[in-house]
């Protein structure tokens, strides 16, 4: 019986165009940047990216190791990072060579190895190329002093100004102002301005009282004037205060009634507080908010 020739040949050529169902390596590429425009000292990355089937590994040993590999290459940094059966491989070169004109140098291939157990497999790196370029041009003019130099061109002026960074320094040079003021305030660094809210406070907490208070409420005036005095303030000493004090003069007969009713109140027996009495104390107080203030 005689086989069909063509259909033959067709399937043979067709297991001989596919890959190995076992091939070792399931992916591999070499990432390169530009061949073109280096010049002395540059640096060239390169990235190496291999996959591999299950239960083969890279042999860590077959990886280019740091140093210098001839007169004018060095391989500066050698990173292997390892996610399952992938390896990513980064290699980053640096060229130490001067042309005269542009030339095309190789980066060098090698050879990696993987293990399946005892058997070893090799894949191949292939060599890259590169040009590079001089540093300087290669008819060098003469000047009558010499050699001819042209020197770089200068920095726009213009990249130095950052109005951000001068915004910035005025903000926080005035937010630490205003705190050392604040700070200042809180610890009596400025006696005027803390005299100016002397009764302000008073009348604060004389809201909160009732007649049943009268003698917190007689004790928190006689501390605003003992401390408006700078010493305990009594009524013979009115003269003295107003000589240090004089827009105060102009309430001497509310203060007059205070001194009197804080005498009968803590020195005599019996004495009957009546709502008025508060409204009266609290009169007083506002009299002397406004003269503290300047609207009086």
């Amino acid at each position: 019986m005689r086989v069909p020739l063509i259909p033959v040949i067709l399937v043979l050529s067709l297991l001989g165009c596919s890959r190995p169902i076992d091939e070792p390596v399931s992916y591999f590429n070499v990432e390169t940047p530009r061949p073109f425009g280096y010049v002395n000292g540059d640096e060239i990355p390169r990235r190496i990216i291999i996959e591999t089937r299950s239960g083969i590994s890279l042999q860590p040993g077959s990886v280019p190791v740091k140093g210098q590999i001839n007169r004018w290459l060095n391989l500066n940094q050698v990173s292997v990072k390892q996610s399952g059966r992938r390896y990513q491989i980064d290699l980053r070169y640096q060229v130490f060579y001067a042309p005269l004109e542009v030339k095309a140098l190789t980066l060098p291939g090698f050879t990696l190895q993987l293990s399946q157990g005892e058997k070893n497999i090799s894949q191949s790196v292939p060599a890259w190329t590169f040009t590079l370029s001089p540093l300087r041009e290669l008819v060098v003019r003469q000047s009558e002093q010499g050699e001819y130099l042209r020197p770089d061109s200068p920095p726009s002026l213009s990249l130095l100004v950052n109005s951000h960074a001068v915004y910035g320094l005025a903000a926080s040079l005035t937010i630490a102002a205003l705190t050392a003021l604040y700070l200042g305030y809180l610890y009596g660094c400025f006696p005027g301005l803390s005299r100016r809210t002397v009764f302000k406070r008073v009348l604060r907490k004389l809201a909160g009282l009732s007649k049943a208070d009268m003698e917190q409420a007689l004790t928190l005036v006689h501390q605003a004037l003992n401390n408006l005095n700078g010493q305990p303030l009594f009524s013979n000493r009115l003269s003295e205060f107003y000589r240090r004090n004089p827009p105060y003069r102009q309430i001497n007969s509310q203060l007059t009634w205070f001194f009197n009713y804080s005498n009968r109140y803590f020195f005599s027996d019996g004495m009957i507080v009546v709502q008025q009495d508060l409204q009266q104390l609290k009169d007083l107080c506002e009299q002397c908010r406004k003269i503290e203030r300047g609207s009086r």
